[in-house]
This record gives structure tokens, C-alpha cells and sequence, in this order.
């Protein structure tokens, strides 16, 4: 599904990403850790599109087509969805608006049908209609703003689900309701990549692939014992312990 090749990546000329390199199944349940700075949000932004970040070389091969140089509208209707690590407030424009246009735009769903598509994906998951008058992320909590992103992507169901830290900010109630999301949405076949600082969200899912970012470069990659390693020990005794290998 995902591919990434020897990817190196700059912001504003400075190298970022140096020489990343690892592959997703399809339906395949991937998750990125590191230390703040370590790249893991300029990977999830540079894969989605974002003009920000500049590949200087590299690709990016996804479900066969070299998109490296794709615009981020396009790779969003071929089937990568991005969850913001921060989404940001948009005064004016209800959540429900905003989700029909979503539906409208990237899976040619009319707003009558959309209407009923939206409503019926927030009883399914539980969530508190009232959202859906909204503002869009105003004055939302981040359990609130984060439960948003994984209604989007519920909707949109995509082939590729890229999550930026869904566990930042959230308490353990919305955890695992974001949690059960993912475990959903990978259950149903969509391939996903999460971020994540800390393994408590792993704790609900089940990971096919853990790799460990550092410094730009992937210094590991194996299960979960790299999750347990990492809370035990820190990030500093993956490679102390020698279980850095190739992706």
C-alpha cells in the first residue's frame, strides 16, 4: 500500500528526515515512536502533501503510483487521509457543513445523502450529536477535536489512515473511544500508520510493525517489544540494546 524509499526531506533548508526507508501492507497496522524531534510529524505531513516540507530525494510509492510529487487534494481522493496532530478552529463554519462538503468532495455524496450518512456514523460510534452544530474545532477539548478527526476518517474511509499522535491531549474515556475508531476502521481493511509518543493507545490495538525514529533516521524496527523497551528504558535503549535493524 505505502512505500517509502530512501526518503530525505528539508524545511526552510534544513534536512529533516535523512534517509527514511519502510513499506505498509495493505490493511496493515504500522506505528511510528521518537522523541520530540525526531521527524515522526514531518514523515505523517511530507507523506499527505504538505507543501512545507520538500523532498530533495527519495519517493513515495502509494497503492503503486509514485506520488512524491502529487498535490496534497490529489493524494486525499486517491486515498490518504491525514489526522492533525493539531486541527485547527474554523470560525463560521458548522461541523456538519464541513463534514457533507468531506463527503461531497471526496466521495461524490450529495448533502441529502450526506445528511443521513453523518448522523447515522455518529450514532454507530457514539458520539454526542450536538458536535455536528458546532463550530468547526471551537472551543473543542482535544478529546473532542481528536474524536472529530476519527469521525472524518469514518467517514471518508480511506486506504491509507495517517494519524499524528491521536492519544496528545485526550483523557482515558476518549482514548478509547478514539482507539476503538482505529481498531475499526483496520479491522474493515484500511491500512494505518500512527504517531505516537507513548504506548498507552497500543494497549487497544494490535500493531503489525513498530518502528523508532531518532534524529531524523530510523534507527529500529521490529513488534511490540520495542513498545515495552521504550517504556521501561526510554527511547535511548533501543539501539544501547542493539535491536536497531532495517525496515
Amino acid at each position: 500500500m505505502l512505500k517509502v524509499e530512501d526518503l530525505h526531506v528539508k524545511v526552510m533548508d534544513k534536512e529533516i528526515l535523512r534517509g527514511i526507508t519502510l513499506s505498509i501492507g495493505e490493511g496493515e497496522l504500522h506505528v511510528v515512536m521518537g522523541p520530540n524531534g525526531s521527524g515522526k510529524s514531518t514523515l505523517a505531513l511530507t507523506i499527505a502533501g504538505h507543501p512545507r516540507y520538500k523532498v530533495s530525494s527519495g519517493r513515495i510509492i502509494f497503492a503503486g503510483r509514485d506520488i512524491t510529487k502529487m498535490k496534497p487534494e490529489e493524494r486525499a481522493r486517491n486515498g490518504i487521509f491525514l489526522s492533525f496532530q493539531h486541527p485547527v478552529e474554523v470560525e463560521g463554519v458548522k461541523v456538519l457543513q464541513f463534514l457533507q462538503r468531506v463527503l461531497k468532495n471526496l466521495r461524490g455524496v450529495d448533502e441529502v445523502e450526506a445528511y443521513e450518512i453523518i448522523f447515522n456514523a455518529v450514532e454507530e460510534l457514539g458520539f454526542d450529536s450536538s458536535i455536528l452544530s458546532r463550530e468547526l474545532n471551537v472551543g473543542f477539548s482535544g478529546g473532542e477535536r481528536k474524536k472529530l478527526e476519527m469521525l472524518q476518517a469514518y467517514l471518508v474511509r480511506p486506504k491509507l489512515l495517517i494519524l499524528d499522535e491521536p492519544d496528545s491531549g485526550v483523557d482515558v474515556d476518549s482514548l478509547k473511544v478514539i482507539a476503538g475508531v482505529i481498531a475499526k476502521l483496520h479491522s474493515e481493511g484500511t491500512a494505518i500508520l500512527l504517531i505516537t509518543h507513548y504506548g498507552r493507545i497500543l494497549e487497544y490495538l494490535n500493531p503489525q510493525r513498530v518502528h523508532v525514529l531518532k534524529e531524523g533516521k530510523l534507527v529500529a524496527s521490529g513488534g511490540v517489544e520495542l513498545v515495552k523497551l521504550i517504556e521501561e528504558k526510554g527511547f535511548a535503549a533501543v539501539e544501547e540494546n542493539g535491536t536497531a535493524v532495517k525496515a
